[in-house]
């Protein structure tokens, strides 16, 4: 991009209001959140209560219930829970799950089947989990426990404990309540979980550093929960955030399975940007987003690019959302603008191997599946035949160019289908993102300069984002690389080496199943008869070019 981009892109900073603030900077102004005073339940959930009440009763369990962490967290915010986890004071989830089914028994209902997720510290499962239907709802059952960590580990031992431990040990204040179920009160043991809820503040209930050196990966989720809800972090836990034994502990103490989730989930959440704004400002982007070690890091200059990019990118992307209908095509779509301005670097892999240093980030630093990495390395390759595509569509100065580089001496593409010939090979390279790998294009654009305003850039950018892509659809490509399409192909490579005369396939015959399909595109009116006349006058050349050898 020009120079020029980085005023538009502070432009755009301002406009989306992405003002995160950096450790050590002043505490931002906590603004005040919408908290409930009470928690009203559904009729399904007072069904699902009453029925664990029941069950205590029933069998003296003297178990005191409790739902815990992001079901109050949300109740008192006015949201729709998606979870009802039940913390127990007595015994394991498995046991009262037991006695649930006695219950169910007693009254000559049909027991439910009890599934139990065994501890799993390598995925941050700390303690076994018991899951059951009631009601049609699956409800997770956990006993209340206190945790301690010893040396550079990130696995705690666990033990019985009590609320107040309980509640102590989460990772974040808000995190923390409880909604007591025997009684109907929401439990507040840090003292601290409402009032920081109503301040909208991202705090921890012990002390930030200690918290986040116990397991660096709360550092993630801590970054996730103020994006997801528009929090501001607290100067203690950002101070925390960036010390360096923390860093160093979120690199060596965390899988790389577990930091992709985090980042995963941030960027399919509604506030990607905000997410890896402060990763980027709490100087974590390097730890996250890990080059090789036989690369440099590109710095803190290339990824407030990054993020840059990616404001930009999400704006665009908001004006034109129907690009991106698949919830896979909208990740696909922010993964590639986040990693645009490093779409050029490259790196060495453990076969040395060239390859993106996108795909070694994508593969090796998030552990996602490696068509995750392929698939933006590919919108990447694409963008840049797009960003020269829009240019033919907006002036026909590079054609020459352009036909001279599809054609050879068996194939002749009439001047007004060099565009369709184009825009068809560009399309059945990147499939069906090719309007994610268009959109992208769009950023290597050249900027307007600074005489439109941040709006007027981003309208340009939509328009011509529609006029091309109406361009291609108007030449009826889109499918081009779908079965069907094939399917419909004139001649097939039996009937390429009957032309030839050639009595076996091959690199000749891939070469000119190639030219066949660029001819088809170049040529959409053809039949198979014409494209066989095009086939033995390609061939009578090919025999003279030979003969002269």
């Amino acid at each position: 991009m020009a120079n020029r981009g980085a005023t538009f892109f502070s432009c755009i900073r301002a406009f989306t209001g992405n003002s995160s603030m950096a450790a050590g900077s002043p505490e931002q102004l906590p603004r005040r959140v919408e908290v409930l005073e009470t928690v009203e339940l559904s009729e399904r959930e007072k069904k699902i209560f009453q029925r664990l009440l029941d069950v205590v009763r029933h069998f003296k369990l003297g178990t005191e219930l409790r739902v815990a962490g992001g079901w109050v967290r949300d109740k008192l915010l006015g949201k729709e829970p998606v979870d009802i986890d039940i913390a127990l004071d007595n015994m394991t989830g498995k046991d009262f799950c037991e006695y649930v089914n006695k219950y169910a028994k007693v009254g000559q209902e049909e027991e439910e089947g009890i599934h139990i997720i065994p501890r799993n510290p390598d995925q941050s499962k700390h303690l076994e989990t018991a899951k059951m239907k009631i009601f049609l709802k699956v409800i997770d059952f956990v006993n209340l426990r206190s945790e301690k960590y010893v040396g550079s580990s990130r696995i705690p031992t666990m033990k019985f404990g009590t609320a107040e431990e309980d509640a102590y040990r989460r990772d974040l204040t808000m995190n923390s309540l409880f909604f007591n179920i025997n009684n109907n009160s929401v439990e507040d043991f840090t003292l601290r979980g409402i009032d920081d809820l109503k301040k909208g503040l991202i705090a921890t209930p012990l002390p930030a550093k200690g918290t986040f050196l116990d397991d660096p990966l709360r550092v993630l989720r801590a970054i996730r929960f103020a994006a997801r809800f528009n929090f501001t972090l607290s100067n203690e836990l950002k101070e925390a955030a960036s010390d360096e034994n923390v860093k160093l502990g979120l690199g060596c103490k965390i899988s790389r399975e577990r930091i992709g989730k985090e980042i995963n989930l941030m960027m399919s959440g509604k506030h990607p940007v905000e997410a890896m704004s402060l990763i980027r400002d709490l100087g974590l982007f390097d730890v996250v987003f890990s080059f090789p070690k036989t690369s440099d890091s590109p710095g803190f200059d290339n990824c407030d690019r990054c993020v840059l990019v990616l404001t930009y990118s999400y704006f665009v992307f908001q004006i034109q959302a129907t690009v991106c209908t698949q919830v896979e095509q909208q990740q696909l779509y922010l993964y590639s603008a986040l990693f645009f301005s490093l779409r050029k670097m490259s790196c060495l892999d453990e076969k040395y191997k060239e390859i993106p240093i996108t795909s070694y980030i994508i593969k090796e630093s998030l552990k996602r599946k490696a068509c995750v990495a392929e698939s933006v390395a590919n919108i990447h390759a694409a963008s840049r035949e797009f960003a020269e595509l829009v240019l033919l569509f907006e002036s026909n100065v590079t054609l020459g160019a352009l036909k001279e580089k599809l054609e050879d001496a068996y194939l002749d593409i009439p001047t007004d289908m060099l565009k369709r010939v184009k825009a068809g090979l560009i399309l059945d390279e990147i499939k069906n993102l090719w309007r994610v790998a268009l959109l992208i294009s769009i950023l290597s654009y050249p900027e307007a300069g600074d005489t439109l305003s941040q709006q007027d850039e981003l309208r340009r950018r939509k328009e011509k984002y529609i006029k091309v892509e109406r361009s291609i659809t108007d030449l009826g490509l889109d499918g081009v690389w779908e079965c069907e399409w094939k399917q419909k192909q004139l001649v097939n490579g039996n009937t390429i080496m009957g032309v030839l005369q050639v009595k076996s396939g091959g690199r000749l015959i891939g070469e000119w199943k190639e030219r066949v399909f660029k001819w088809r595109l170049a040529h959409p009116e053809g039949t198979m008869d014409d494209c066989i006349d095009w086939l033995k006058r390609s061939q009578s050349k090919r025999q003279k070019v030979e003969s002269s050898i």
